[in-house]
This record gives C-alpha cells, structure tokens and sequence, in this order.
C-alpha cells in the first residue's frame, strides 16, 4: 500500500485501514416461533452463550404475532438452574401512539407497564393485534448479565401494531434487581401462545 502526505495534511492511495472490531454484534442464537408458548435463551444449552463472555445482549424481536388478539409480550429472567422467571424488577414505561385515521396522536408515562419490585414478566410490548398484518417488533437490551456486583440493567424499544388500528411505539427501561448472575431468559405473552415470529440474539464484544 502507498501512502503519501501532502503539504495540506491529506492522505492518499489508502487501499485498507485496520479493522474496527469493538462493539460488533455477534450472532449467538435465532429462535422461530411455531404456536410456542415461550420462547427461552438459556446458558449453556443449544449454542446460547448468556455469561460473560459478552458484556452486553441484544435480543431483536421481530414480527411477533400472537394466537389470540390484544396481548402483552414481554419477558422475565432467572438464575442458576431457576425456572420460576420471577425475578425482582424495578422498571420504567412510556410509549407514543397515533391512529391510523390520524385522530389522534399521543405521548404519556403509562403505569400500568412498569412494575416497583415486581416479580411478573415485564412487559415491553403491549395489546398486540392478531389481524393477519399485526405483530409487534423491536429489541431488549441487557447488560452485564453475569455480574455478581451490580444488579442488571435493560433497556426496550418496541413498535405495536395495535389491536385498535393504531402505532404504538414503547420505551421500556429499568433493572432487575439481583447481584447474582443471569443464566437464562425467556420471552412470551401473557396469554396464549405466540403464533409466528423470530427472536434474534446478539453478544456485543469489547463495549
């Protein structure tokens, strides 16, 4: 490669540069969905890495379509060999939504989607419509899922296409509240069973 300087300070004949490796997602897991009931990433079983090999996770949702209309998808999380997903959340919820006829358009905190030390699976998607063209998609972010030092936080944005014929664009934040390491996540409605869709998982390096 030739590189050359000029007087002005730029550089030309660059054919390479090294590579920017930090940060890049790395595939870990696809799971599809087929009238499931959940949908679970656990550590060490079927390929999933869930420890520290990766600082932080990345689940991407997409097209997630229930069996039965108007329902919550969200997700939980345990511990060690644990299968209750009852885990202590702290969380935050806020959404903007407008309709398809373009009435009305909205920004609010809404109360009933996050949860003050709470054990039920948090929702970060909500009243899902089972029309042949709804679903919901979007992602959930977890960090330092294997600390022993610090609780775990997560971070959701997901996009609804609402029972009632409208958009709804979620933002979920919050922790769950446990200095022991995650082992195990797992996502579904809360009722009925999850008719078609993808989950995605992503292990980010050296963030």
């Amino acid at each position: 490669m030739a590189l050359v300087k000029y007087n002005n300070n730029s550089i030309s004949a660059v054919t390479s540069a090294a590579s920017m490796s930090s940060g890049a997602m790395t595939l870990i897991k696809t799971l599809t969905a087929s009238s499931s009931a959940t949908l679970s990433f656990l550590n060490g079983s079927d390929s999933v890495v869930f420890d520290g090999t990766y600082p932080i996770y990345v689940f991407k949702f997409i097209n997630i379509h229930p069996a039965s209309d108007d329902k919550d998808f969200g997700f939980q999380v345990d511990v060690g060999t644990g299968t209750s997903y009852a885990q202590t959340i702290t969380s935050t919820s806020f959404l903007a939504e407008h309709t398809e006829g373009g009435s009305s358009g909205s920004l609010a905190y809404n109360t009933s989607r996050d949860q003050a030390q709470g054990t039920a699976n948090q929702i970060i998607a909500s009243g899902v419509g089972n029309d042949n063209d709804q679903a919901c998609s979007g992602e959930l972010t977890i960090y330092s899922p294997s600390s022993t030092t610090f609780v775990k936080h997560f971070m959701s944005t997901s996009n609804v296409a609402h029972n009632n014929q409208f958009t709804q664009n979620w933002f979920i934040a919050g922790y769950i509240n446990t200095t022991t390491a995650l082992t195990r996540v797992q996502f579904k409605f809360n009722s009925g069973n999850i008719d078609v869709g993808t989950i995605k998982m992503y292990g980010i390096k050296d963030s």
